[in-house]
């Protein structure tokens, strides 16, 4: 099928680069106001603990995960958002320890205004990227809207006995992170056309990965937390994993991995309000370097799309894991540690 012709889809988006979520802040007043759930035996995890999916115990050895997740485009080519948006929803079920086995589409389009084929091409790159995953597109759901949106519901199966939350991490665990971040600035820079072709393509590979292959890799070892890197950022995916295990994470800063050029980009000021919003709500959560500067604090907090699992480990695993994740071609980096102090709160060093 031949590719619509090119456009600017991300001017399409009124929020900027990053298709970023409701802020933390925004989105935990919000949730406080809701009446509680009507509690169930089999709601093995739930809201309390911002994880990344439900699970849903169907019987002894079966349990269900489900997740949704959709957004404004952040890059202009059709088809490559289209599997970034379904790279972003599958990873929810990666990060809990599921295999994912059926989603559905979920469409805006302002079918009035843009060409059809440009949704073809979103829809053509999250169905290849489906198959790439072993997932089966069971339908979906589409309205006219002015500003384009794309996204999935994804539902996946677990044993309720293997089930990875982001609230187990344990003293003495090593924190390995599987894909660089800086994504958020990134993308607000591309709609500001401060991207060669080269550095598009870069940062597009690493948000259309799939998070399959660090998944897989982990299984077989003692990983007590796990949670993917998304809008909230590295350090608010991290506070997190800190505040529901209690415990206290030291952040390595000078191994974190950082896609080129997203310093310079943020010293020029294309921070995404999204980026800026984690900070702020971080505050009293996080204690920085006093030699670290406002760019560096911002980056470690960058809102990030479709990033990689941040997997709580067992120490003397850790490099083992490490290893075979490098091996396999996947970006990791151990970046940190949990320790029994400060529970709760995260120092950067």
């Amino acid at each position: 099928m031949a590719s619509a012709e090119k456009i600017k889809l991300t001017s399409y988006s009124t929020k900027g680069g990053c298709g970023c979520k409701i802020g933390p802040a925004d989105l935990s007043q919000v949730i406080r106001s809701l009446p509680a759930a009507v509690p169930n035996p089999n709601l093995l995890v739930g809201i309390d603990t911002s994880d990344d999916a439900g699970v849903y115990k169907l019987n002894d050895e079966l349990a269900l995960v489900q997740t949704v997740d959709f957004f404004t485009p952040i890059v202009d080519d059709p088809y490559a958002f289209g599997q970034i948006a379904a790279a972003n929803a599958i990873s929810d079920i990666y990060a809990m320890g599921g295999t994912p086995l059926t989603a559905l589409n979920i469409v805006a389009f302002p079918i009035k205004t843009l060409d059809k084929q440009v949704l073809a091409d979103i829809l053509r790159g999250a169905g290849d990227k489906l198959k790439e995953a072993g997932i089966t597109l069971v339908g979906g759901h589409s309205i006219d809207d002015n500003e384009p949106k794309f996204g999935l519901a994804v539902t996946g199966l677990i044993h309720p006995d293997q089930v990875r939350t982001n609230a187990g991490s344990k003293p003495g665990d090593k924190l390995i992170l599987t894909k660089p971040i800086g994504v958020g600035i990134l993308t607000t820079s591309i709609k500001k056309d401060k991207l060669n072709e080269a550095e598009v393509d870069r940062v597009t590979a690493v948000m259309a990965a799939l998070n399959k292959t660090p998944a897989q890799l982990m299984s077989a070892y003692e990983v007590h937390a796990c949670t993917d890197v998304t809008g909230f950022g590295l350090l608010g995916h991290g506070s997190e994993m800190a505040k529901g295990s209690q415990v206290g994470l030291r952040l390595f800063s000078s191994e974190v991995p950082i896609l080129p050029r997203v310093r310079e980009l943020a010293e020029e000021g294309f921070v995404p309000g999204g980026t800026k919003n984690n900070f702020a709500h971080l505050q009293g959560s996080v204690t920085f370097p006093e030699t670290m500067d406002q760019i560096d604090q911002w980056i470690l907090c960058d809102a990030v799309t479709s990033g990689g699992l941040l997997i709580s480990v067992a120490g003397d695993q850790a490099e083992k894991l490490l290893g075979e994740l490098r091996e396999a071609g996947v970006e990791a980096a151990l970046i940190g540690e949990a320790v029994s102090e400060h529970p709760g709160h995260i120092t950067v060093i």
